[in-house]
């Protein structure tokens, strides 16, 4: 048992908790009884705090664990990390301008809400909230796999129910404050979450490569050993097979983060469209400290950090290669920062998510096919017990499943939530789509996805299924006609199941088009894709 830290660890975590409670007042509005308030924060956040709620939204701790883990196992594929990020802001820097617009001008919560008012259709938005929900799921246990990696370091690696104890009673708090604060809690956390990882990751990117004799060496030691252990697509460099795979991971990657439920909630909860505009212009600072993070990976290489054994399984847990990395080479005071860090890192996004869920649920589920007239204060009660189901069923996933498949589902949700792509993004600027070529286009992306997925095996063997998300364009499969027939070259499943989405989907939008099909009603307005917080027009939060 690491005792310092421990100490250290539990003291920031106590404090953050404190915070959770305390942010039920923060800011508040007459009442939390509303998914305005509760699930959006009231729709007022500024600049600074929409800032750091996104960033420690979008960049998890999952991130902070896993990319540099990535580094260390396979070198320069794990730096796909990098240009998605760079790329990201770019493309989402418009419509979730107008995803903003016009979901405040209608009340909406939700992306399946503005489906529902964009095509009026309730099948379309149950089939959006349910992607959500699912591919929500994984992620939230994957925030799990980052505080247990430094739980498992601090030395609480048990076996059994015992060894996932301390992770239980972390999730216990972060239930009990997201239940009575909402989305404020999260966000309040968030500004130390960030000053913490700024901190720590500053400080480890020019103290540890002074004190391993430079970045020469520390490249040197990572090019050592791709090169005594060769295996295809391992290497600082990336080679032919493995370079269109990695073009495709960061342009899918890069579209499916904002169309993730949590997301979207932390845009909404903004207080305008410059408040956006801003945010989009300097979250790519996030993106400098991801690269720096990522080359610890090379770092824990020439450190000579080997990952601890997972006391559960029995087998090697390379999550807890940046925590482990930390625990040796840090004073014992700073390692315990470092781990709160990562550890409060997690708390945040996981509690978003869950809440991004839980307003899915409640309002394009339970409102829309099992409680039409429910209430305001209805809608509230319901989406705060289901952010609590949210949360422990992510518990269970570790509880149950190996968390190694835990991380593997997280790539099944990227592709999952990329075929919402149509419904969502696009119907942003156009409502060219039909309503059943968008249905008819979900379910071929969704299923041609998951077939492609479950026939990819995982590298080293263990599992024949969903063990991947590349996918050898030799073995890609039309009706048993292989296009690239002998290719070694290997491309995202992601985007492959989203070309095939677009193709039916256009498809069947002109044979519907054809055949006169009613489209739906639009209840939007091209007034409302442009309103801002100035709008008179604008209904007042937390009254509809």
């Amino acid at each position: 048992m690491k005792w310092t830290e421990l100490v250290v660890f539990t003291l920031l975590f106590g404090v953050v908790t404190v915070l959770g409670f305390v942010a039920a007042r923060w800011r508040a509005g007459s009442t939390l009884e509303h998914l305005d308030e509760w699930g959006l924060g009231g729709r007022k956040f500024g600049s600074w705090i929409t800032w750091f709620l996104i960033g420690g939204d979008v960049y998890t701790a999952y991130t902070f664990v896993a990319v540099p883990a990535l580094m260390f196992s396979a070198g320069a594929a794990g730096f796909f990390a990098l240009p998605y990020t760079v790329i990201l802001y770019p493309i989402v820097f418009l419509p979730l301008l107008r995803l903003w617009s016009v979901s405040r001008a209608h009340g909406y919560v939700t992306p399946a809400d503005f489906v529902r008012g964009r095509y009026g259709s309730s099948t379309l938005a149950l089939l959006i909230a349910i992607t959500g929900i699912v591919a929500t799921m994984p992620y939230i246990a994957l925030q799990l796999v980052g505080l247990e990696a430094v739980l498992r370091t601090l030395g609480l690696n048990g076996t059994g129910i015992v060894g996932h104890l301390p992770l239980l009673i972390a999730f216990v708090i972060l239930a009990v404050y997201t239940y009575q604060s909402g989305l404020r809690a999260p966000a309040l956390i968030a500004f130390v979450k960030d000053i913490l990882v700024y901190v720590v990751i500053i400080v480890a990117v020019v103290y540890l490569p002074i004190k391993l004799g430079g970045w020469s060496e520390i490249f040197g030691a990572a090019d050592e050993k791709f090169k005594a252990t060769p295996a295809p697509g391992d290497g600082i460099l990336l080679n032919g097979n493995n370079q269109l795979q990695y073009a495709t991971l960061a342009l899918g990657s890069a579209l499916a983060l904002f169309l993730y439920p949590h997301s979207i909630t932390g845009v909404l909860a903004s207080r305008g469209r410059t408040v956006i505009k801003r945010n989009m212009s300097a979250l790519p600072a996030y993106s400098l400290l991801l690269g720096l993070l990522a080359l610890l990976g090379y770092v824990a290489i020439a450190a000579g950090t080997k990952p601890l054994t997972n006391n559960a399984t029995g087998d090697p847990d390379t999550n807890t290669i940046i925590p482990n990395l930390f625990e040796q080479q840090f004073p014992s005071w700073f390692a315990g920062i470092a781990f709160a860090a990562i550890g409060i890192g997690a708390l945040v996004p996981a509690a978003i998510m869950s809440i991004a869920a839980a307003n899915l649920w409640t309002r394009n589920i339970y409102k829309e096919y099992i409680r039409r007239d429910a209430t305001a204060q209805d809608e509230a009660k319901q989406a705060k017990l289901a952010s609590l189901v949210v949360k422990f069923g992510a518990v269970a996933f570790i509880l149950f499943i190996d968390p190694q498949f835990s991380i593997d589902l997280q790539l099944i949700g990227g592709v999952m939530i990329l075929q919402t792509l149509p419904a969502v993004a696009i119907a942003l600027y156009t409502r060219w789509f039909h309503v059943w070529g968008l249905i008819g286009g979900w379910i071929a992306g969704m299923g041609w996805g998951m077939v492609l997925l479950y026939n990819i095996p995982s590298a080293d063997g263990k599992r024949a299924h969903f063990g991947a998300s590349a996918l050898r364009l030799g073995e890609l499969n039309l009706f048993g006609w292989h296009p690239f027939a002998g290719s070694t070259l290997q491309i995202y499943v992601g985007i492959v199941a989203l070309l095939a989405n677009l193709l039916v989907a256009v498809v069947v939008t002109v044979a519907a088009r054809r055949m006169r099909v009613f489209n739906g009603l639009d209840k939007t307005d091209p007034a409302d894709y442009h309103v801002d917080e100035d709008d008179p027009k604008l209904r007042p939060v937390a009254t509809h």
